[in-house]
């Protein structure tokens, strides 16, 4: 990899924002922050009166999280309890509570929908619009495609990923599509161990989805690997 190469990989992957927890402790899925923040501006777009500003999501209670039972991808966030901290603009054409509320409510409809367990939405309003915002339109950046697989085992868990209705395409954010570590650890991994990034289509629900390619990559050898899956793009 050359150092421009390094550097276009850095941006990207700094890009993606947090990696939080797609379900539970079990269910072995991460999605990119940049993703999932996508999906909730684009439910925020839809609510009269208010525009979206700065947007995170966190783990709500760090000491309380769980142990994932499938190792995560580098630097992603535990299962755990989740908090959207949102900025925004409202109009005072109505009391705030009452705007803020019904931001709330999309933001958390938006999490709950793409699998996110999302338990508190803060907002905090820094400005006061004098006249209705003109709808907003998210712009997502296109999926980093995927480069060539680089050994046959590689190839056949994309080819299994693919497979799921769902799966839009394999995405190389990280690196490959597919990690494949074969030595199988007592201590920590007692088989190998495929990680997989996709992005999901629209129409689907991210969390189902990556369960699903788990199982679909899983089957895909007789020892059944331990499988984890990074969704870096919805829709």
């Amino acid at each position: 990899m050359t150092a421009q190469q390094w550097t276009q990989h850095i941006r990207h992957r700094l890009a993606l924002g947090r990696l939080v927890p797609l379900g539970g402790p079990r269910d072995g899925s991460w999605i990119a922050e940049r993703a999932a923040g996508a999906v909730l501006r684009r439910a925020a777009a839809d609510v009269p009166g208010v525009r979206l500003g700065g947007l995170r999501i966190a783990l709500a209670d760090p000491e309380g999280a769980a142990v994932p039972v499938v190792p995560p991808p580098p630097s992603a966030l535990p299962p755990g309890a989740l908090r959207v901290s949102a900025e925004l603009s409202a109009t005072a054409a109505e009391p705030l509570p009452v705007a803020t509320g019904r931001l709330r409510a999309a933001l958390g409809r938006a999490a709950r929908d793409l699998g996110l367990e999302v338990t508190e939405v803060d907002l905090r309003v820094t400005a006061l619009l004098e006249e209705e915002p003109a709808p907003e339109t998210v712009r997502v950046p296109p999926p980093e495609p995927a480069a060539e697989s680089t050994g046959p085992d590689e190839a056949r868990a994309a080819r299994a990923a693919r497979s799921v209705a769902g799966v839009a395409a394999l995405t190389g954010v990280l690196g490959h599509a597919v990690h494949v570590q074969e030595e199988a650890r007592p201590d920590t991994l007692p088989r190998r161990y495929v990680r997989v990034e996709i992005a999901v289509g629209a129409g689907h629900r991210a969390v189902e989805v990556a369960r699903e390619a788990r199982a679909a990559v899983s089957a895909a050898w007789e020892d059944h690997p331990i499988v984890a899956v990074l969704v870096t793009a919805v829709g």
